[in-house]
């Protein structure tokens, strides 16, 4: 009898118990459902944003970018977070929480740069809407003659797109919201190759030099003719107007001060920026006095390098070695391409060492685009899809061979292309299991973050046959450590150019031109330089975790999976995932 009446009993707890499980479910699906929707209204009212452009060019081509626009944004992101706020978190699913997590943090952050009133600088030291547009082909699928007439229609609305930041950019001078003059007097050289008057030498000709076969010859010649003219008139003209523009209104009245703090209501700016790039909740000051702390870890280790080759001569010595020695610097354009795909194969090759799981876009290497290499970074990766049926792209800058070594060669590769931005990138962008405002999320501290561990596992993975290749390993880990003073010191603590390009210089084997475009960078970009080091930092501080915790159960493979299978995601939201991983697989 006793032992009915306990059957009995677990008959009914299991009853209540699943009750409770359905009633819990069918709560987490209604919070989910909200969840999603409110994703999907962000969505539509983005496309409205594009869509409301006809007043324009009549192309729905660009996005409306007025301050009275910008005011309704604002209005409609807060809107929307209050109905975000208003959900439960903890009654979601773990994936919808991740989204949660990181649509809220990306509305806060839309709100606050909208409240500061940053889209009136909408240029920098690499340029802005006016690069982008030059490279508008390459973002471009010619197939058809629709096609070309599309093309054709958004290069004829440029004029009116200038305008309008033009508009912004004089308000911002009266408003006192500018980048400093020291940067922007050297906008000349990003624009110049489009201050020419033959439009058939510009990168907006290029898809007419190569047709498809399936457009007739007589179309052809008629779309070349119009291509001619729209160009003439629309884009290098306009191109002229801009240049005087920033010649005569823009340039003269930047402001002189490089910090960001410096702006109206800079300080608050400038943390606000801080704790966006890190998505953490630091200080300029706690990371400054990290910055210290890592570059002087780092020194030590290099300074062992400089013993280990037996180099007789100061840290300063050596720097000077590295960067005029012509056994570091390729000859040629293509020898230094042929490099770089050398090194990306043999990663390629190492993969599946690491990870179980890779993305199914291919990459390939090329030159950074003549038009932009002078002012850019020794490389970059160039996004692709399957969609538009275009392969990513590690770019290598061809520009000044002289200032461009192979021993920091490996680590750049290991950043750029895999397993670094095509590798993390290309997955999440092939995730279908994720809604689509996450697979085309960007977080520098977690991208970036990434990015310089990929660095650190090319250890691990042998990719540094060298001590050389070591030391420039270390020379990017040491400037992106020196990242995390320079730009707290010229955006917070007052530095001037020259102190920065100093501390950079005497840290590190990049060539002095690198420094120079590189210190630009971080004055026209506040914060966005500290992300690296913060998102690599935690990146380590999780995998050690894991290892300590799991011990022999630790797999490589499937740590690195959780670490990506989620896209972009902030490094408090990272960090909740590991430990999740890590109770999983205890």
């Amino acid at each position: 009898m006793k032992q009915i009446k306990t059957i009995l009993l677990l008959s009914i707890l299991l009853i209540v118990s699943s009750s409770c499980k359905k009633t819990t479910s069918a709560n987490s699906a209604l919070k989910n459902a909200k969840l999603h929707a409110l994703f999907d209204e962000e969505g539509a009212f983005n496309e409205l944003q594009i869509n409301s452009l006809s007043q324009y060019d009549g192309t729905n081509t660009f996005p409306d970018i007025s301050p009275a626009v910008q005011e309704k944004r604002g209005i409609f992101y807060k809107s929307l977070l209050a109905k975000v706020t208003a959900i439960n978190p903890l009654k979601l699913s773990t994936a919808d929480k991740i989204s949660y997590d990181l649509f809220k943090f990306l509305l806060e952050d839309r709100i606050a740069r909208i409240g500061f009133e940053d889209y009136l600088m909408p240029i920098n030291a690499e340029g802005g809407f006016y690069t982008y547009f030059g490279s508008i082909d390459r973002s471009t699928l010619f197939e058809k003659k629709e096609d070309y007439d599309k093309y054709l229609g958004r290069i004829g609305g440029f004029k009116r797109f200038t305008e309008a930041h033009m508009d912004l950019m004089r308000l911002g001078v009266k408003k006192g919201m500018t980048q400093p003059k020291v940067i922007m007097e050297k906008y000349k050289a990003l624009i110049k190759p489009y201050l020419v008057d033959n439009p058939t030498e510009t990168t907006f000709y290029r898809p007419f030099n190569n047709f498809p076969a399936t457009i007739a010859a007589d179309t052809q010649a008629i779309l070349i003719e119009q291509a001619k003219q729209i160009i003439q008139d629309s884009v290098l003209a306009t191109y002229k107007i801009f240049d005087k523009f920033m010649a005569e209104e823009y340039v003269p009245n930047c402001k002189t001060d490089l910090g960001a703090s410096s702006l109206p209501n800079g300080k608050a700016y400038y943390e606000q920026r801080v704790q966006f790039y890190t998505t953490l909740p630091m200080s300029s000051d706690e990371i400054f006095e990290l910055g210290q702390k890592e570059v002087a870890r780092i020194r030590a280790d290099m300074e062992a390098v400089i013993k280990e080759v037996g180099f007789k001569g100061s840290f300063a010595e050596f720097l000077t070695f590295l960067r005029t020695s012509p056994q570091f610097y390729a000859k040629t354009p293509k020898e230094l391409l042929m490099h770089g795909s050398y090194l990306a194969k043999r990663m390629d090759g190492k993969l599946p060492e690491y990870f179980n799981t890779l993305p199914s876009l291919p990459y390939g290497v090329e030159p950074v685009p003549a038009e932009i290499a002078p002012n850019y970074t020794a490389g970059r990766y160039s996004g692709g899809s399957w969609k538009s049926h275009k392969a990513g792209h590690y770019w290598l800058n061809t520009y000044k061979l002289e200032s461009r070594p192979l021993y920091v060669l490996p680590a750049l590769t290991l950043h750029e292309a895999v397993p670094g931005h095509h590798l993390q990138i290309s997955l999440a962008n092939e995730m279908t299991n994720l809604p689509a405002f996450r697979r085309n999320t960007y977080l520098s501290a977690f991208g970036e973050g990434w990015g310089l561990y990929s660095e650190y596992l090319g250890i691990e993975a042998g990719m540094y046959t060298t001590p050389y290749e070591n030391f420039g390993r270390m020379t990017y880990e040491m400037w992106r450590a020196c990242r995390l003073v320079v730009d707290v010191g010229i955006h917070s603590k007052g530095w001037t150019r020259d102190e920065a390009v100093e501390f950079l210089a005497s840290n590190t084997a990049l060539s002095l031109h690198e420094v120079n475009t590189e210190i630009d960078r971080y004055i026209g970009w506040a914060a966005q330089a500290l992300s690296y080091k913060i998102g690599e930092l935690k990146i380590r501080e999780l995998r050690k975790k894991a290892e300590s915790e799991l011990g022999e159960k630790f797999d490589i493979r499937t740590f690195h999976d959780a670490l990506l299978k989620n896209g972009s995601v902030p490094l408090f939201v990272l960090e909740e995932i590991v430990n999740s991983y890590i109770s999983e697989n205890k």
